[in-house]
C-alpha cells in the first residue's frame, strides 16, 4: 500500500516509509492511559502522513529511518489524517538512517 491510497477510518493498513520529521515526544496521564506519545511524518513515493507513536516507538525510529507499519490504522485529528499502530498494529524499524 501507498500513502496516497490511504483513507480516514482505514484498517489493517501496511505500509513502509521513511521517517522525515519527528516531534519531542511527551508524556499524557489520562484515566485510560499513562505513557509517552509522539508525532512524526513519513514519506513514501506517493507522498506523506503524520504517524503517532506511542510508548517505546518514539525511542525506536529517528530521522531518515525507514519503518514499515503491520496492521496499523487511520484516525484522523483536526481534519488531518494519521496513521498509528492502534491497539492491534505493530512497527518495526527496516533501515536506521
Amino acid at each position: 500500500m501507498e500513502i496516497k491510497d490511504l483513507q480516514p477510518r482505514a484498517g489493517k493498513v501496511d505500509i513502509a516509509a521513511t521517517v522525515i520529521s519527528k516531534d519531542e515526544p511527551r508524556q499524557i496521564e489520562k484515566p485510560n492511559f499513562s505513557g509517552k506519545v509522539c508525532n512524526a511524518t513519513i514519506k513514501d513515493d506517493s507522498g506523506e502522513v503524520k504517524i503517532t507513536l506511542w510508548n517505546e516507538q518514539c525511542d525506536q525510529v529517528g530521522i531518515g529511518d525507514k519503518i514499515k507499519i503491520s496492521n496499523g490504522y487511520v484516525g484522523e485529528w483536526q481534519g488531518e489524517m494519521q496513521l498509528s499502530t492502534g491497539k492491534f498494529g505493530s512497527m518495526e524499524v527496516l533501515e536506521k538512517s
